[in-house]
């Protein structure tokens, strides 16, 4: 492994494809960006005839680095870890198209905080094109609406890295924000996240989404009551109670009632021990946002399938939205079954018995897997320690977390 990063120090090369035409991509800028000390570009090119470009920089081999392609306005992102040598990117023809993209998925992850309510809300993005062109507007991608008496808090996106990078906001006027970022062909999304006063432990949020859903996901801890018209109860994940509405249309206001006191928080900016299940410590690591889909930490969670590690709401307010929920959005819901005004979740068949070879097979892998998240929980302790200690600048910090969570995100997703 050392060795290969020694051969490949220095230099970086590859090819910048246009995805919606299927040619190289010639005459684009090409950008050599250095994570440490805040993101400075320390490199410039464009790409040849043939949508090749090559780097020739000491930075490279030695540290984490970036690669950020500009075409017709947008940026486009790849992570160069140490030891890659090269990189092939696709960029896409931008359209301003609104029916380029879909929200199959809309969700609203909620937690009393003392007199306050923290309010996450996570929207998946489909762009099935064809061909395929990325969605991009800039003077606002994406369009939000904000409760009134909300707190903003922040707004971040994630594309095809699969990470969030928080984002740049436009402010629109009477609650109505935008963020401007490429939605390219597959699989993306936003999350926004904020507070609401809680007084007498209860509040009607007013939820009005500025695009059509399929289905409304709403999350909470099982202390906390939710109701509103079309909205049913689909049992419980990951530690938390589960509503559901299916078929919202585009600026329909739901009303969600919520009542009830959440779980104990420990006193801000503590650090908990890694074998807390309640809580984790703080990430809220900012990036360049104007309209970038390159890799920040933000804060995770662990599906219930393979540990029992509670919901994470950490770092005071701002990263309510967890790696765990991104797996719970794209799971299939228990169908609810409503019988006058009672609400009841339909049981799912048990799974037929394992043989012992199978069972012992299964146990193996399980606690592989929990020895594993084990290992990530201490790691994440330990960065959080030296990030307090100031041994760990923001840049490094930031990419260490990024390097457990993308372990973290693999070990899940089996």
């Amino acid at each position: 492994m050392l060795a290969s990063v020694v051969a490949f120090a220095g230099t970086l090369s590859g090819t910048v494809n246009n995805g919606t035409t299927g040619k190289p991509a010639a005459g684009v800028d090409v950008i050599l960006i250095q994570l440490q000390g805040g993101m400075q570009p320390v490199a410039t090119t464009k790409t040849d005839a043939s949508g090749q470009f090559s780097f020739n920089d000491p930075h490279l081999g030695g540290a984490p680095m970036l690669v950020r392609v500009v075409y017709r306005g947008v940026n486009y992102h790849e992570p160069i870890p140490p030891g890659k040598a090269a990189a092939n990117i696709d960029v896409y023809e931008p359209t301003e198209k609104a029916d380029a993209f879909t929200v199959p998925n809309h969700a609203v992850i909620v937690q009393p905080r003392g007199n306050e309510l923290m309010v996450g809300e996570e929207y998946i993005i489909s762009n099935k094109t064809t061909p395929p062109v990325a969605y991009y507007k800039k003077d606002g991608s994406f369009d939000f609406t904000l409760p009134q008496n909300a707190t903003f808090d922040q707004a971040s996106a994630w594309g095809s890295s699969g990470m969030p990078v928080v984002q740049g906001t436009i402010d629109k006027g009477k609650n109505q924000m935008a963020v401007a970022f490429p939605f390219r062909p597959g699989e993306s999304g936003i999350r926004i996240s904020y507070k609401l006063p809680y007084a007498d432990n209860h509040v009607t949020l007013r939820n009005v989404a500025h695009y059509p859903s399929e289905k409304l996901i709403i999350a909470a801890p099982p202390s906390v009551q939710i109701s509103g018209t079309g909205i049913v109860a689909a049992g419980q994940d990951q530690g938390m109670a589960i509503y559901t509405r299916d078929n919202v249309a585009a600026n329909d206001p739901i009303d969600i009632s919520i009542s009830g006191q959440g779980p104990a928080a420990p006193p801000e900016g503590a650090v908990t021990a890694p074998g807390d299940e309640s809580q984790n410590p703080s990430v809220n690591s900012r990036t360049d946002s104007g309209g970038t889909d390159s890799p920040t930490a933000t804060a995770i969670a662990i599906p219930a399938r393979i540990d029992g590690i509670k919901w994470i709401l950490v770092g005071g307010f701002g990263a309510i939205f967890l790696l765990g929920f991104g797996y719970l959005l794209r799971k299939p819901v228990p169908a609810a079954v409503t019988a006058g005004a009672a609400t009841t979740v339909a049981p799912t068949a048990a799974p037929p018995a394992a043989k012992p070879a199978a069972r012992e097979a299964i146990a193996s892998l399980e606690d592989q897997a929990r020895g594993g998240l084990d290992a990530l929980k201490d790691s994440l302790f330990r960065l959080e320690l030296r990030r307090q200690a100031g041994t760990l600048s923001e840049d490094e910090y930031a990419q260490e977390r990024a390097r457990v969570e993308k372990v973290l995100h693999d070990l899940v997703k089996g």
